[in-house]
C-alpha cells in the first residue's frame, strides 16, 4: 500500500497551480516562486511526519492516500498568499499542513459517501479495508489537523470549525438533495461552495492570517478561494464527460453512469419541463442509464458532451472564474496577484 513516496517529488507552482515558469521573469520573482516551492518541500515533509502513528494500521491507512499524490492546491494558496506579508514562516508552514490534512481527511469521508472505487490512481481506502476503517481513517486525521491549528490560536479554531462546518452540511445537503420548492441548480451551487470552495477560501485566508499582511486583503482572497474552488468544480462536470487520452482509464461520463445529477444534467432537466427535444434527450439518458448498456450509454455521453447545455456549464465555469479575478483587485499589483490571476484561468484552460 506504497504507491509512492511524496519526498522522492518536488512540489511546483507548475504542478500544483499550473503555472509555467514563464510567468516569473524578473529575479524578483524567481525568489517569490523558490520561497513558495522550498515551502512546499517542507510543508511535504511535515505532512509525512503527521500521519505517523504508532498503531500499525493507522500508519498505514492515514499515509494511504497522501503517498498516491495530490497537486497539493490548497497549501500552495497558503503559501502564495503568505506572500502578500512576511511570506513563508513556521505558522504558515503549520496552518498549510493543516488545511491538506483536513483536505485529505475529507477525502476519505467523501469516497465511503459516493461509494467511489479510485482515488488518486488507486482503489479507495474503504475498497482495500471497508467502510468503517476509511471513515476511522479520516477521523484521525481530521484529530491532527485540529492539533495542528489549536497551536495556532483562537481564529485559527474559529476557522477551521467553521471550514469543517460547511464540509459536513455541504456533504448532508448533497446527500438528501433539494429540498421541496428549492432551485435544484442554486442547490447545486451551494453543495459546491460548501464542499470544495469553502476549504479552498480557508487556505487563502490562513495565508493573509499567519503572515501579518494587511487585514484589507482577507476578504478579497476567501471570496477568491469560494469562487475559484466552484468554478474548479464545474469544470470537472465539464471534463468528467470528455473522452479520456490521459491514460487514466477512467470511462467518459462516470457521474452520469452513477446517476449523479452535474449541472449539465441539471440545465438539461430545467429545460425539459419546456423544450420537448430536452425532455426527449432526458428520457433517453434516463434509459440508457437504466439500460447498463455501454456502447448507448457512450454515444449518450458524447452527444451530452456536444449539447447546449454543457457549453453553458463550461460558460459559468469562466463566469465564477472571472468573478474570483474581480475579487483580487485590493491586491497590489505583483506576483501573488498575477499568480492567482493565471491560476484562475488555468481552471478554465484544463482538460483533465
Amino acid at each position: 500500500m506504497n504507491p509512492s513516496t511524496p519526498l522522492a517529488r518536488r512540489s511546483t507552482l507548475s504542478g500544483s497551480l499550473g503555472l509555467g515558469e514563464k510567468l516569473f521573469a524578473s529575479s524578483d520573482e524567481r525568489r517569490f516562486v523558490r520561497d513558495i516551492e522550498d515551502g512546499l518541500e517542507r510543508v511535504e515533509a511535515g505532512l509525512v511526519e503527521e500521519v505517523r502513528f504508532a498503531d500499525d494500521l493507522a500508519d498505514v491507512t492515514t499515509r494511504y492516500l497522501l503517498e498516491a499524490g495530490g497537486k497539493r492546491v490548497r497549501p500552495t494558496l497558503t503559501l502564495l498568499v503568505a506572500q502578500l506579508g512576511t511570506g513563508v514562516n513556521e505558522r504558515v508552514l503549520q496552518a498549510a499542513r493543516a488545511i491538506e490534512l483536513t483536505h485529505l481527511a475529507s477525502l476519505y469521508h467523501d469516497d465511503v459517501m459516493d461509494e467511489a472505487q479510485q482515488r488518486r490512481g488507486v482503489p479507495t481506502a474503504q475498497h482495500v479495508w471497508g467502510n468503517s476503517v476509511a471513515i476511522l481513517t479520516g477521523d484521525l486525521l481530521f484529530a491532527r489537523a485540529s492539533s495542528l491549528i489549536a497551536g495556532l490560536g483562537e481564529k485559527a479554531m474559529l476557522i477551521q470549525a467553521s471550514t469543517f462546518e460547511r464540509l459536513c452540511l455541504g456533504q448532508l445537503h448533497e446527500t438528501i438533495g433539494p429540498r421541496d420548492g428549492e432551485d435544484h441548480i442554486e442547490h447545486y451551487l451551494g453543495v459546491l461552495a460548501d464542499k470544495t470552495g469553502s476549504l479552498i477560501a480557508a487556505a487563502a485566508q490562513v495565508g493573509v492570517l499567519f503572515s501579518d499582511a494587511d487585514d484589507a486583503y482577507e476578504a478579497c482572497v476567501v471570496e477568491f478561494g469560494e469562487k475559484i474552488g466552484i468554478a474548479f468544480q464545474l469544470v470537472d462536470d465539464v471534463i468528467d464527460l470528455a473522452e479520456r487520452k490521459d491514460g487514466t482509464g477512467k470511462t467518459a461520463g462516470t457521474d452520469l453512469r452513477a446517476g449523479v445529477a452535474t449541472l449539465p444534467v441539471l440545465y438539461l432537466r430545467r429545460d425539459a419541463q419546456t423544450d420537448a427535444d430536452a425532455a426527449a434527450f432526458l428520457e433517453r439518458i434516463e434509459a440508457g442509464i437504466a439500460s447498463g448498456d455501454d456502447a448507448l450509454l457512450a454515444s449518450l455521453v458524447a452527444e451530452l458532451r456536444g449539447h447546449e447545455v454543457t457549453q453553458r456549464t463550461m460558460t459559468d465555469a469562466r463566469r465564477w472564474a472571472a468573478e474570483a479575478v474581480a475579487a483580487l483587485d485590493p491586491l497590489p499589483a505583483g506576483p501573488v496577484k498575477k499568480a492567482l490571476t493565471r491560476f484562475a484561468d488555468t481552471i478554465v484552460e484544463r482538460s483533465r
